[in-house]
């Protein structure tokens, strides 16, 4: 895409390790588009990091060396569980989100910026299996793929991650521009029927819950801890 006139657009994407791949690489594809756009795939150091296929993905700027981002992103994944207990990323991501004209997020990625207070008293969303996580974290959890309420846009599953990409460039550039970059990818978004567990047979949905369970329960304990000394 040109370089059109159009403002600097710096956009920082988090990276750790066990993160979801396909939660990162979707927006990242999205985000590659943008006009007179910064991407910057921050981490503490400039080591690879590992998705949670085993993928690398390499940071380009540290924690010390980012700039004041107009777009703060965060996305789920396993790793988030560790991650949750970690000051000094939880710190990062309350300061830039101090500056950040957006804060987004897809899965359990909101259960961080939760973590950090960025959602206190706003509506937001996340994966089908932690959205009674999300509320003890102060948030106000709602059932739906893209919630959007004021600055702060998160959407719900992986398979969202072209429309959060798309929700995000439509609020920083316009309708032209987000449908553009729609049509470069040949993304002609469809809504499925098996995102939500009221979607799905009884039988199916115990199955998947019972899977869902230990990493649950796991991060119920750490967020019991950490909202114990707030």
């Amino acid at each position: 895409m040109s370089q059109r006139q159009t403002p600097s657009i710096k956009i920082g994407m988090m990276l750790f390790p066990s993160l979801s791949e396909i939660e990162f690489m979707a927006p990242y594809g999205i985000f590659s588009y943008l006009p007179n756009t910064q991407i910057y795939r921050i981490a503490p150091t400039l080591e690879p990091i590992y998705s949670d296929t085993g993928f690398p993905l390499i940071p380009n700027t540290s924690f010390e060396k980012v700039p004041e981002l107009d777009v703060l992103f965060v996305p789920g994944g396993l790793g988030v569980t560790a991650k949750l207990e970690d000051a000094e990323f939880l710190q990062f991501l309350q300061r830039q989100g101090e500056h950040a004209r957006y804060i987004t997020s897809i899965g359990s990625g909101s259960l961080l910026l939760a973590a950090a207070t960025l959602l206190r008293g706003h509506r937001a969303t996340t994966d089908w299996s932690s959205l009674e996580l999300l509320a003890m974290l102060g948030a106000e959890p709602v059932a739906d793929r893209i919630v959007v309420d004021c600055n702060r846009i998160t959407a719900s599953s992986p398979t969202d991650g072209l429309a959060l990409g798309s929700a995000i460039a439509q609020a920083l550039l316009g309708d032209a521009i987000a449908q553009e970059t729609q049509l470069r990818l040949d993304y002609n978004p469809t809504l499925f029927t098996a995102g939500f567990p009221e979607l799905l047979p009884a039988e199916t949905f115990a199955r998947v819950r019972a899977e869902q369970q230990t990493l649950s329960r796991a991060r119920l304990q750490i967020i019991r801890r950490i909202t114990s000394t707030v």
